[in-house]
């Protein structure tokens, strides 16, 4: 049985640097909800469940091991010379991954489609249903997995220069996608974490951020690992993905950036999706010898059919504006082979995926 009952999804070590002098034992928070603010919050209490990860002792031992390593990390950084080493990169990459696979948020998401979809496909709840629990555990098995997946993408970290500080949240490993958001190729299409022009933003104090990339679309200006901002705007659009992507809590060092946090979300509310997945449902319509067509119907009115697809789609926010630091390569590359895959990055074409070839990044018909 696991040794610890109260346990974090987003954990202590993290949240830190976020805490009151940096003690880990208090923090102030603004719920998006009810719109309040509350200081100096008991930290032991926030982003944790009883059993969250359940009761093996051996996956606890894996998380603190994990958790472990990103404190020493961090703690070299703030301490040590500003040079990132290949170790510290790997580090955080995977991180990064863990927490954004682990967070409450991503369970409930991944049981709302979960449900939501066997709803469609006429499957009854007593058939099937998928809980937290079930989510967490397979979200662990997914890292488990699939450690490597974001370690073709570049690391940078930036040091904020402005005198408003970085946000965190109770679901702050962040995946975004500017090309894909923003290209017509891509429309009606969602994108996961092997997609080409992947971005991954985890704030690591009110003064850094980490920024993870696919290098073959975006380029950072940068020295040893590291770059710099000093407008404020570009704190703010790095702040949004936190208000966009959080399930209720926002976190904060200081008490007196309470008017600066309200007028951010405030900001942003609008584009806070009303859902985080779509189901589509098509049914058979004919067949032409070769090739079987299928219809777009609702759900609703499609009534029984022997043959039907559903198809869940990811929603994902999109924000007011990007970090002016984040730039479009010179020449930049996506890959493509024109089938159900979408985009993979040129590091993630496993060696059964066949006729892939690239294309510029160059926007087509720009939608934002």
């Amino acid at each position: 049985m696991a040794s610890n009952k109260n346990q974090h999804f987003v954990p202590r070590c993290y949240l830190r640097e976020f805490t009151h002098d940096s003690e880990n034992k208090a923090i102030n928070l603004f719920n998006i909800d009810n719109k309040k603010f509350i200081s100096n919050a008991p930290v032991k209490s926030q982003c944790s469940k009883d059993y969250f990860y359940g009761q093996d002792e051996k996956l606890e031992a894996a998380i603190q091991f994990l958790e472990g390593s990103y404190a020493t990390i961090l703690r070299e950084i703030l301490e040590g010379p500003r040079e990132l080493s290949d170790d510290q990169k790997i580090v955080i990459r995977r991180f990064w991954l863990f927490q954004y696979l682990r967070t409450e948020a991503a369970s409930k998401r991944s049981v709302e489609m979960s449900n939501d979809f066997t709803k469609t496909a006429g499957v009854s709840p007593e058939e099937f249903k998928f809980e937290i629990k079930e989510a967490v555990q397979t979200a662990m098995h997914t890292f488990a997995e699939n450690m490597d997946i974001v370690d073709d993408l570049k690391i940078c970290f930036i040091l904020n220069k402005t005198k408003v500080p970085f946000l965190t949240s109770d679901n702050p490993a962040i995946l975004t996608n500017r090309w894909h958001l923003n290209d017509a190729r891509t429309k009606f299409k969602s994108f996961g974490l092997n997609a080409c022009g992947a971005m991954l933003f985890l704030p690591l104090t009110p003064e850094i951020m980490c920024v993870g990339y696919d290098g073959d679309v975006y380029s950072i200006p940068q020295k040893n690992g590291w770059a710099s901002i000093s407008k404020e705007s570009d704190v703010k659009a790095f702040n949004q993905h936190q208000f966009l992507e959080c399930r209720a809590n926002i976190f904060f060092k200081n008490s007196e950036d309470c008017s600066f946090v309200e007028e951010s979300f405030g900001g942003v509310i609008d584009n806070r999706p009303s859902e985080r997945h779509r189901i589509h449902y098509a049914v058979f319509d004919y067949t032409d010898g070769q090739h079987s067509r299928y219809k777009v119907v609702d759900s609703s009115e499609a009534g029984e059919h022997e043959r039907a697809i559903v198809h869940s789609e990811t929603v994902h926010s999109r924000p007011l504006s990007w970090p002016s630091v984040i730039r479009w390569r010179n020449s930049g590359t996506v890959y493509t082979n024109d089938t159900g895959l979408g985009y993979v990055r040129k590091g993630q074409i496993l060696p059964e995926y066949e006729g892939f070839y690239k294309e510029p990044v160059k926007l087509r018909k720009s939608r934002a």
